[in-house]
């Protein structure tokens, strides 16, 4: 009686442990296809972004009328909502300012 119990446990304890696997299989396929939606999401993002970044670096003009050229200048927004041009070297010291302060 032991040994039928002992083997009526184990039993289950497969049929749980299949039923698991199973499970967790599901939603690993339901992770991967999660997964490749928001990359996809985030491509488009990124490519519509890209787009914006072009479109306004070519209406905008420097004091003399030039077009203002992209890889000089990047595009700042502050946290009040205010949106600047300045120089690529100086958007890359205040990143770095940034950086150690948070650091600290």
């Amino acid at each position: 009686v032991a040994a039928q119990k002992c083997r009526k446990r184990k039993l289950n304890a497969i049929l749980n442990l299949e039923e698991d696997v199973c499970n967790l299989q599901t939603q690993k396929e339901s992770l991967k296809k999660e997964h490749s939606q928001c990359s996809k999401s985030i491509n488009q993002i990124k490519q519509k972004l890209n787009n914006l970044y072009h479109d306004i670096f070519s209406r905008l003009r420097d004091d003399q009328g030039r077009p203002v050229n992209p890889c000089q200048y990047v595009i700042h927004c502050s946290s009040n909502g205010s949106v600047f041009i300045i120089p690529k070297h100086l958007a890359k010291s205040e990143q770095d300012n940034r950086r150690e302060q948070k650091q600290k």
